[in-house]
């Protein structure tokens, strides 16, 4: 066991063309934990992953993973690792018990200790275990990927937009496996999605890349807590003559007939605002709250960065 499942030092990749991909990127993974890597389109998140794969050369810097230097001891700290890759990448003329046999063997895993029945039944393949691959459908095929990622048993799994273009039960499915082996296994897992909701609800910690730099990283709670915006959604009685109006309040009519008022919640309290939609003459039916969401968050932090 090591306090950190990865740890990524002055990592640079600048390709031929020379575009620099990465920049400088210093994070550390929590063993143990669901940590998201989130960025838009170019950020750099496919170079780090491949990178973390052994599938791309770095430029400069140093990659451990699970205690083994990728330099030093590339082996190891490729077998600690699993990557669930976004493009589907199989054999159509194997069988689903074939392509995980094969994956296991290219490990050098010995086959007393395969645990292909045991991952089919896992990833809902059982009843395919013999069908050619080309007769699955594209969500049995993505989940194929993620027996191929776990046939070596890797400390480190990291899945690159697994639940992209996929209906809600096989998300769901997704989902309940790597809590699973997070939980059971203690298998720290890796996530990047476009699903921003998703990464709020499962992860742990979030870095967040932008144009190849790290631009935050942080624990989800903490990352949330950085705007502190929040909009009071007040349902009035009847249509207001006037809006609220104080200092640090922004409010409007939405289409359905509420009242949106927006403030800072450390600057303006729930009760001034309360305060000046009364003194707007305006009677309350009913009141509710919203606040910033991991999108927000994202946009603010990625278009700064730009």
């Amino acid at each position: 066991m090591t306090q950190d499942a990865i740890r990524i030092e002055a990592l640079n990749k600048t390709y031929g063309s020379g575009k620099q991909a990465l920049k400088s990127v210093d994070l550390a993974v929590p063993a143990g934990s669901i940590f998201g890597l989130l960025g838009p389109n170019g950020a750099g998140k496919s170079t780090l992953i491949n990178i973390l794969a052994g599938l791309v050369v770095k430029t400069a810097g140093r990659v451990t993973i699970w205690g083994w230097d990728q330099d030093v001891n590339p082996r190891q700290s490729r077998a600690a690792i699993g990557v669930m890759p976004q493009e589907l990448n199989i054999d159509p003329f194997l069988s689903p018990r074939a392509a995980l046999e094969v994956q296991a063997g290219l490990y050098g895993v010995a086959k007393a200790d395969r645990r292909t029945d045991e991952i089919l039944a896992m990833i809902g393949l059982t009843d395919k275990a013999d069908a050619y691959a080309r007769t699955l459908s594209g969500g049995m095929r993505r989940r194929l990927l993620l027996g191929k990622a776990l046939v070596h048993a890797p400390q480190v799994l990291v899945l690159d937009e697994p639940t992209a273009g996929v209906d809600i039960e096989l998300r769901r499915m997704l989902w309940e496996n790597v809590r699973r082996l997070n939980a059971e296994r203690g298998t720290t897992i890796i996530l990047t999605t476009h699903y921003l909701e998703e990464a709020e609800q499962m992860c742990d910690e979030i870095a967040i890349l932008s144009q190849g730099a790290l631009v935050a990283r942080d624990s989800t709670r903490n990352l949330l807590g950085q705007l502190d915006g929040k909009t009071m959604v007040i349902t009035p009685e009847t249509p207001p003559a006037a809006l609220p109006q104080a200092a640090g309040l922004t409010a409007e009519m939405r289409p359905d007939g509420t009242l949106a008022v927006s403030y800072r919640a450390r600057q303006t309290s729930a009760e001034a605002v309360l305060e000046a939609t009364r003194a707007a003459g305006i009677r309350i039916r009913d009141v509710k709250t919203e606040q910033a969401d991991l999108e927000d968050v994202f946009l603010s932090l990625t278009t700064s960065a730009g």
